[in-house]
């Protein structure tokens, strides 16, 4: 069986994208085994496992560097897990993103409550839409990142992204120090026992949305 391929991509950095990349594949992980893809010139993913020293459940990651060869890795890959998941680029002018985007079947952009984040997230619109060109079965999903219920601006994302192309997950990630503390200790929010409950629910409500999809 082939993998379900699941790129996470935005066109700035800070948006929380390696964070949802990890824990999402640490999520799919108890589901089937799942690779990720380290495409990240900054290698964030591929530190944060290996802080961890590849324990509590992570999946196994393997580093791209830029000059590789990405549509063949996803393909390689792809023969050898139930679920793949890629960890672009914090842009989308490189050119190995166009590559990323024309081989997988999710692309999921993390957009944080904030205007600058809104505005970014309008120039994925063209990215996605000219990867359908040669790969006409990609779907492609907002997801709400870091959001605060007591931040207006949070409350109202919802309605301002409906003006793009592609829609938003139901699904969103707060503002949680677990995540943080994930990070740090080299794991995922499902290693963090009791303290990360509340991420983890949030991580699986996620991977359901995206799977039912």
């Amino acid at each position: 069986m082939v993998a379900l391929r699941i790129a996470v991509a935005s066109q700035k950095g800070g948006t929380g994208k390696t964070t949802l990349a990890l824990n999402l594949a640490a999520g799919l992980q108890r589901r089937g085994r799942t690779l990720v893809l380290d495409a990240d010139p900054q290698a964030s993913i591929t530190q944060w496992v290996t802080l961890g020293g590849n324990t509590g459940g992570l999946p196994e990651v393997t580093t791209l560097l830029p000059d590789t060869a990405f549509s063949a890795e996803i393909a390689r890959k792809s023969g050898e897990c139930r679920y793949l998941v890629v960890d672009c680029p914090p842009t989308l002018q490189a050119v190995n993103v166009t590559d990323i985007l024309q081989n997988v079947d999710v692309v999921l952009v993390p957009v944080q409550p904030s205007p600058v984040d809104l505005w970014a997230s309008v120039g994925i619109v063209g990215a996605v839409n000219e990867s359908r060109s040669k790969n006409p079965g990609l779907r492609a999903y907002v997801v709400l990142n870091q959001l605060d219920s007591r931040n207006a601006l949070s409350r109202s994302m919802h309605e301002a992204l409906s003006e793009l192309e592609f829609p938003t997950l139901k699904a969103g990630l707060a503002r949680r120090a677990a995540y943080r503390s994930a990070a740090m200790e080299g794991t995922s929010v499902y290693g963090l026992g009791s303290r990360g409950e509340p991420a983890m629910r949030e991580i699986e409500t996620l991977i359901k949305e995206i799977l039912q999809a």
